[in-house]
Formats: structure tokens, C-alpha cells, sequence
């Protein structure tokens, strides 16, 4: 597939946005006789991520009230398009006002829907195509469709994403997007332990990850403040465990079914769950649980505050390996995903030693069951198994051990602290998070390369990005958004655009246009002053 130079990308948006102050599509006098209608239509570069290629012209389709979106097929594939057609005809029959129907009938005109097409495109590609007839989505799988569908979305002016009718006109660009992802790893980890999130608030944050092509959500389902999973074998994990929070709220916990609804809701967005069950440290709810899983066999009580290092599973116990080989097994019926998360981070309380034996028999308990091992990258400094996913958090991007796993084959998810820790807070007068990896602002999360970062390391270990979001001194949906936006789709922008869009000022263009979305969804964004955001 085509791929557009950096510089010929960002030329090809200015001329299309008309070089418009702050992203916005400026007003176009009335369109000369015969000529295309772009007077309030998005360009088709303007969006997040940025596409693989933009092919401008022609008149632009506009959604009415005989609008039909179609999806023929009666295939598993064509029943998952068809379950985001209907996601896409929720959010605009309210803002619109027409019905939309989705059908299986054939056709050419309105919103079209094909499976097939470009096998080169991959799992995740689409091409979109719209003219004056109609847009059409072609893709090889559901998931291409899903993309492009969300593509189209911000398309549209971001007054569709209201909740009540509204004016209109809903014109979508003339115009070609030949789309595909740079990683096939694109993840948002959010922390539920050091304070619980109920199932709705985690709905709510998939809806905002997905609008950005995000495809992995990362649950961080245990840690010393907090036990979030219902474990049939292991009751009081959640009971106990999960009865408090940092600060010493009332916390709460996952039933099965509630996590089940997760999973399901995700995969209906072509989202994956990676849970997590952090070992051997993070441990204190478990602990706390179960005295049996301490070496002196006495429980500690339930710990409220944020400090880490300090809490060790007991590793010469043979009751620690029953504990972890049942934890596992019931998690991963639970989880559909080919990942299954057992931390390793900040084991100060385990000895190098320990630490090492501990995970050759966590690792294996995960490949008993069917799944592929995810850690932080500590775990490079004892014996990742063949098939191995280290997720690296560091900041410098120089650790040996690290380099010398990635080319012995461990893939590597890049999280550095210092650019896309979402909790980390943007100066020093920001009233949320934290700023042990530094003061992180959107240019600093966003101006970087992570095919590059890790020196010395082949780009193809890579397997994808992930912003993560700690909640030490997050509560509710309105901080987890101020935290996460802007910054979230820079990450997605990371995991999805080809490294020849990377571009700073064109990015920031693109961004502050997502502004008045955001606005209309009601998340509370953080107005970065280095993001030239409409009427500022």
C-alpha cells in the first residue's frame, strides 16, 4: 500500500484544511458552479490517528434522512460489522434525528459496508471511500470495518456525538483513506486497584479508548491496596481483599459476571482484556486475605497507603504455587485474550534469587492454561519463557537485560514512564497525579518513537504501546479523562500511524480539533497551552 512522505502528508492537510487556525475547517465561500461542496466538511487527514494514505476529491456524501447503513452477509465476520454498525447508527440517530436502519440488503448508496476486498490490509485495515452516493468501508475482517468506522466518525462534525438533535449539515469528505496500523499492540492499562472503578466507568473509559483505534485495555486487577476479581477457590481475595482502597474507602470487586460483561462489551468494540494479577510483590490484599501465603504465617492487615516494595508472596511455600496455579486457571476461563498479565514489578521484598524461581513456575502456570505471558520488564532480568511480552516502564530506554530478552526473542510493549505514564501530571500545578518520572506534557508524551527507543534493540521485538493510568490519587471518570485526554490518543497515534506521519505540528493541529468532540461527549480534557484548541 501506498504510504505518503511525511512532508507530503502534512502538505496535503494544510491544503485541505485550508490552513485553518486551531484544526477547525474553515467557513468556504459558496461552491462555484459544478464544483465540490466542502463548505463544513472535516478533511480527510484531520483526524487521530493519522491515516496511512489520504487521496482528497471529489463532492462530498452527505447522511440524511434516507440514509441507509449497509452490511450484506450472513457470516460470523458480517454479524460483528453488523454489531458496530449498529454501536455507529446509536451515536448519530440522536444527533441527526433519522433512523439510519441497518440492513443486509445490498446496494450502493448510504453508508456500505463490505468484507473482502484488500487481503494486504491486514486484520485491522480499511479502505474508505466516499463520493456524493455514498461512503463505503471495505475491509478483510470486522475489525478493519470497526476502524474505519470510527474514521468516519470523526469525519462527521463533532456536534453528532450530542445527545439531542442537532442542525447539521452531516457531509463527509470526498475522497480516499487507505488505512492500516503500524503495531498490532495498542493498549490503555487502567489501575482498579489502588481505587475500584465500577463496571461502568470501565465501559465508559472503552468507549473513549476505541474512538482512537485503541485495540488492548489492560486491567491491573490486584495490588496491595485492593483484590478486584472474584476467585471461586479464594474467596476472601475479593471479600476481604477487596474491601478498601487507597485512602480507605469501601473499595468493591469484580463478580464474574461483572468482568464477563467487560469482556464482552470490549469485544464488541474489538477491544482485548489483559488482566492482571501482580506477583510476587503488589501483594498485601492477598496477604491480607490469607495468612497461610505469608512466610510466618501470620496476615498482615489490609493496607491503604501508596508506598510499594514492601509486600512478598512467600516463595519456598508449596500453598503459594496452589494458590497461583488456581488464581490463573480461573481467571484465564474467564478471559478470552491470548494475554494473561503476572506483573513482577517492584519485588524489593524478594530476593533476586527467589524472584527468578518464583516466575520460571508463575510463567508456567500461565502456559498450562492456554495463554501467553505478559510482565513488566523486570521480569528480562530472570528467565522469560519462549513467547514472552515484557512491557517496559523505564524512562531512559538503556536497560541491558531488556535489550539482550528482545533479541532473544521476548516481544516488547513500550510504556515509559516519562512519556506515556497517563497518571503522571502535566506540571507542577497539576491538582492529579503523580510526577515521580517527571512533569509529562502532551508534546513530551506524544514526540517520540518507539521503534526506535530502545537502543539497540531490532524494530521488529515491538509488538506495540500502552498508556497506563495508576490510580493513586484517581477516584472517579472525571479524573481519569482529565488525566487521560489529551494525551490517550497520542498514544494510539504511536501505535497506529506510520512513523513517516510523525509530526509534531501536524499532530497538534489534529488534536485540537478533537476538542469540541470531547466537548460534546462530556469528558473534561486538560487545555494544553501547547495545543492551539477552537477560540482559544
Amino acid at each position: 500500500m501506498r504510504r505518503l512522505p511525511k512532508l507530503l502528508c502534512s502538505l496535503l492537510l494544510v491544503a485541505s484544511a485550508g490552513a485553518a487556525a486551531g484544526g477547525a475547517a474553515t467557513a468556504a465561500p459558496p461552491a462555484a458552479s459544478g464544483a465540490p461542496d466542502t463548505r463544513s466538511v472535516t478533511p480527510l487527514g484531520q483526524i487521530v490517528p493519522a491515516p496511512a494514505s489520504v487521496r482528497p476529491g471529489g463532492e462530498p456524501y452527505a447522511i440524511s434522512a434516507r440514509t441507509v447503513i449497509r452490511v450484506p452477509g450472513q457470516s460470523r465476520e458480517a454479524r460483528k460489522a453488523r454489531t458496530a454498525a449498529e454501536q455507529l447508527a446509536g451515536v448519530l440517530r440522536p444527533s441527526t434525528g433519522y433512523r439510519l436502519p441497518v440492513t443486509t440488503r445490498g446496494g450502493r448508496d448510504g453508508v456500505v459496508l463490505k468484507l473482502g476486498g484488500d487481503r494486504g490490509l491486514g486484520a485491522e485495515g480499511y479502505r474508505l471511500d466516499s463520493s456524493r452516493a455514498s461512503v463505503t468501508i471495505t475491509a478483510p475482517k470486522a475489525a478493519g470495518l470497526f476502524y474505519g468506522l470510527q474514521t468516519l466518525r470523526q469525519l462527521l462534525p463533532a456536534s453528532v456525538e450530542k445527545a439531542k438533535r442537532q442542525p447539521g449539515p452531516w457531509k463527509v469528505a470526498g475522497g480516499t483513506i487507505t488505512d492500516e496500523p503500524r503495531f498490532a499492540y495498542r493498549g490503555a492499562m487502567l489501575d482498579v486497584s489502588r481505587h475500584f472503578f465500577t463496571v461502568e466507568q470501565v465501559k465508559r473509559y472503552i468507549d473513549q479508548m476505541t474512538l482512537y483505534k485503541i485495540n488492548t485495555l489492560h486491567l491491573h486487577l490486584s495490588d496491595d491496596q485492593g483484590w478486584r476479581i472474584a476467585v471461586d477457590s479464594w474467596p476472601r481475595l475479593a471479600t476481604y481483599g477487596g474491601s478498601t482502597q487507597v485512602g480507605g474507602g469501601p473499595g468493591g470487586y469484580y463478580t464474574k459476571d461483572d468482568y464477563r460483561e467487560i469482556v464482552r462489551y470490549a469485544a464488541d468494540r474489538q477491544l482485548e482484556v489483559v488482566p492482571e494479577i501482580d506477583m510476587p510483590g503488589h501483594t498485601n490484599a492477598a496477604l491480607a486475605s490469607y495468612a497461610e501465603l505469608n512466610c510466618n504465617g501470620v496476615a498482615p492487615p489490609l493496607y491503604t497507603g501508596t508506598d510499594v516494595g514492601f509486600s512478598s508472596l512467600c516463595v519456598p511455600k508449596d500453598v503459594t504455587y496452589d494458590f497461583i496455579d488456581d488464581v490463573v486457571r480461573e481467571l484465564a476461563e474467564l478471559t478470552p485474550g491470548r494475554y494473561l498479565h503476572i506483573g513482577g514489578d517492584e519485588a524489593h521484598s524478594t530476593s533476586h534469587e527467589d524472584y527468578v524461581a518464583f516466575m520460571d513456575k508463575a510463567q508456567a502456570a500461565v502456559g498450562k492454561y492456554g495463554k501467553t505471558v505478559v510482565g513488566w520488564h523486570q521480569l528480562t532480568g530472570a528467565k522469560p519463557v519462549k513467547g514472552a511480552v515484557a512491557q517496559y516502564w523505564g524512562t531512559t530506554g538503556t536497560e541491558q537485560e531488556v535489550v539482550d530478552a528482545a533479541k532473544a526473542g521476548t516481544k516488547l510493549v513500550l510504556s515509559p514512564a516519562n512519556r506515556i505514564y497517563l497518571d503522571m501530571k502535566y506540571n507542577e500545578n497539576t491538582p492529579l497525579g503523580l510526577s515521580w518520572a517527571g512533569y509529562v506534557e502532551v508534546r513530551q508524551s506524544y514526540d517520540w518513537d518507539p521503534g526506535a527507543y530502545i537502543k539497540d534493540t531490532p524494530s521488529s521485538a515491538i509488538l506495540g504501546v500502552e498508556g497506563p493510568l495508576w490510580s493513586e490519587t484517581l477516584s472517579t471518570s472525571d479524573h481519569i479523562e482529565f488525566m487521560a485526554f489529551p494525551r490517550l490518543p497520542g498514544v494510539a497515534e504511536l501505535g497506529w500511524a506510520p512513523a513517516s506521519a510523525h509530526d509534531w505540528e501536524s499532530y497538534r493541529t489534529r488534536l485540537a480539533a478533537q476538542g469540541p468532540r470531547w466537548t460534546a461527549l462530556g469528558i473534561d480534557y486538560y487545555r494544553s497551552p501547547q495545543v492551539p484548541w477552537p477560540g482559544k
